[in-house]
């Protein structure tokens, strides 16, 4: 099939980065300025639309054409830009994304980094952020250019010739990516699944757009407020800054290293007085990040009051989970309000006083609300279904834990028969108002953080209602294994097969349909649905912290560098398991999809439907959908349960 790959350089006042591509297109100067392609492996041709040429009709043609290829390294932008600039449909299903496809083989999603981490001959042009700062966002006002907004190809004719050849030389290295990693495909199966991912991002999700502009005003109103409280307590000119808040609790008998929110509890308990407390209690609720989403939204939203974009396909490429982009839906806390309706409605109607007064600090109650902004469209209501603890029973399935899949497949209350099992105690006898009952804590902490070979620091993290105290964590690591000596097997039957597939440079069969191989550099986690996780540069090293031989390969790190990291057995597992149930969540969209359902959006796993008032359709029918057997997970007992809503929450 013949394939056309396209790299274009766009403008827009709108800012790309902060607002996201559908937003980015609305804007009213938005236009592609240039656009190179080429077929196959013929030269690259660039068309200068800002000099009044023309696409050819034959491109025109082949961009509809479900006999062409379309690829592009971010297909997303170039998919979207197209589309309105051209007035045509760009099927996602006649696209491929190289940058998806680098993703999938753990490499960095950037293409001057991929090409980079490759050593490929083409590189990508060093020239290209300025150039994309000089002619494709807005310029300031300077002296010499007056009120100019934006710089033309007439402004500097040098410069722009630079441009076109940074277009061209875009496709040069997309091409070389693209062709250095057909190798290792992406599965069919799975661009079908981008193709849905795609489909699901253009129609985005509506939100309130009153309820999102009235919670900026609330945020803004009350921060007005606690600046001035904080100032009037430290005496400080800037109350948030770190550097002069240190100073003063520093001076008030308080040395703090750092106010990040991790450390704030440690700073309250160890406060000296009211004021050190109260100014810390005012710092907190000022850093309130689930507040900054409002922004977010507020920037996003496009003109008929929807935000599309913000969901990342394989955007976690260790696992090939979905990442949170631009108005970031995968770190929400819980909506643990008492009336989560009356505070959304007292906020939507513009009553901040009131809402303080029902509800307390601002701050805390819009983190709360931030998910009730998303609303169904006109004429609908969310059908919102997830799966019941998917990642215990995937690791329960792929370890054999016998035991763990019979509670499953029974009654599936998997936190009190963990408890029973740890604690030798009546599974029976785990109800409220029983003594037994202050078992069921334990169980829950010990069973959400240990199954991937986590200790002490993974409990004391996961019980953040310091329901367990902390002199009990170790034994309670130590009973939680001994409850679950399949799981703790399988960490270290997953580092021996890994390390011997690289060692051996073989193919080493783990569980279930998961094997790990070694190929060219790079080791890959072959799972039971077809496709494969993989570790690249994957090497045996010598761990000198355990004085023993340990598994390497290469990442971006948290600063985006391409550096060596160590991994073991427990996150080995931890890959597969994320991994095995990011797969059942792409069974159930494209089972969801197939049956008809309109899909704005999905969350973890989570899926969160648009489904009309007039449409009869149960939650049961969409849970039952779900819960279905997977053909390539035989024995994997999969449940969903879902509730009807108004606006998005957690039930």
């Amino acid at each position: 099939m013949t394939v056309l790959q396209i790299d274009i350089e766009t403008y827009s006042s709108i800012d790309l980065i902060k607002s996201g591509v559908y937003r980015y297109v609305e804007a009213a100067d938005f236009e592609i300025l240039l656009f190179a392609y080429a077929y196959d492996d013929e030269p690259v041709t660039v068309i200068d639309l800002t000099a009044f040429e023309d696409l050819p009709d034959f491109i025109l043609h082949d961009l509809t054409d479900p006999g062409v290829i379309k690829t592009a390294f971010n297909a997303a932008f170039e998919r979207t830009c197209i589309a309105k600039h051209y007035g045509i449909v760009c099927d996602p299903v006649q696209w491929r994304c190289t940058s998806v496809h680098s993703l999938s083989l753990g490499l960095p999603g950037n293409l001057g980094s991929t090409a980079t981490v490759l050593n490929l001959v083409a590189q990508k042009d060093t020239k290209g952020k300025a150039l994309i700062k000089y002619f494709s966002v807005p310029c300031k006002p300077t002296k010499v250019n007056g009120q100019r907004e934006r710089n033309y190809p007439h402004h500097d004719p040098e410069k722009w010739e630079d441009y076109k050849s940074y277009c061209v030389q875009d496709v040069v290295v997309e091409r070389a990516v693209r062709k250095k990693l057909e190798r290792f495909p992406v599965p069919e199966k799975e661009w079908r699944l981008w193709a849905l991912d795609q489909r699901i991002n253009d129609r985005g999700v509506r939100l309130n757009r009153a309820f999102v502009e009235n919670a900026i005003a609330c945020g803004a109103q009350c921060k007005e407020r606690m600046i001035e409280e904080a100032k009037e307590l430290t005496g400080l000119d800037n109350p948030n800054s770190d550097a002069q808040l240190k100073v003063w609790l520093s001076e008030n008998g308080l040395e703090a290293d750092s106010l990040a929110k991790e450390f704030m509890d440690i700073l309250l308990d160890a406060a000296p007085s009211e004021e050190t407390r109260r100014a810390l209690e005012l710092r907190q609720e000022m850093g309130k990040t689930s507040n900054s989403k409002y922004d977010a939204m507020a920037r996003t939203i496009c003109a008929d009051d929807r935000v599309r974009g913000i969901l990342q396909f394989c955007g976690a490429n260790r696992t090939w989970r979905w990442a949170g982009r631009i108005v970031q839906m995968h770190n929400l806390p819980q909506n643990h309000l008492k009336d989560l309706e009356l505070a959304r409605e007292t906020l939507l109607n513009g009553e901040f006083d009131f809402l303080e007064m029902l509800f307390g600090a601002p701050p805390f109650v819009m983190s709360q609300l931030v998910r009730t902004a998303l609303i169904p469209s006109d004429g609908c209501r969310f059908i919102v279904s997830d799966f019941a603890a998917i990642e215990a029973r995937v690791i329960a399935w792929l370890a054999d834990e016998l035991w763990v899949l019979d509670v499953f497949q029974g009654h599936g209350k998997i936190y009190e028969a963990t408890a029973a099992r740890m604690f030798g105690i009546a599974f029976e006898s785990i109800v409220k108002g029983h003594e037994n009952y202050r078992f069921r804590a334990p169980g829950k902490v010990a069973t959400l953080a240990c199954g991937f070979g986590g200790g002490r620091a993974a409990l004391e993290k996961m019980d953040k209602g310091k329901e367990i105290p902390e002199d009990q964590y170790e034994g309670l690591v130590k009973q939680w294994r001994q409850a679950n000596p399949n799981i703790r097997k399988l960490w270290y039957r997953a580092e021996d097969a890994a390390m011997e597939a690289v060692r051996m440079k073989s193919t080493v069969k783990l569980a279930h349909g998961v094997q790990y191989r070694y190929e060219a550099g790079t080791l890959f986690a072959d799972l039971p649905s077809g496709h494969s996780l993989a570790y690249p540069q994957a090497a045996i090293k010598l761990d000198t912290k355990f004085d023993k031989d340990g598994l390497t390969f290469f990442a971006q790190d948290d600063r985006n560098q391409w550096s060596q990291q160590r991994t073991w057995g427990g996150t080995l597992v931890e890959n597969l398991v994320q991994a095995i149930a990011r797969d059942c969540l792409a069974e159930s969209l494209m089972r969801l999809d197939k049956a008809g359902y309109v899909i704005p959006l999905h969350v973890h796993d989570e899926v969160v439907l648009d489904v009309p008032w007039e449409n009869d359709v149960l939650v049961d029918d969409v849970t039952s959908i779900m819960s279905r057997p997977i053909d390539w997970a035989p024995g994997l007992p999969l449940k969903a349960a879902g509730f009807e809503t108004d606006f998005y929450m957690k039930d």
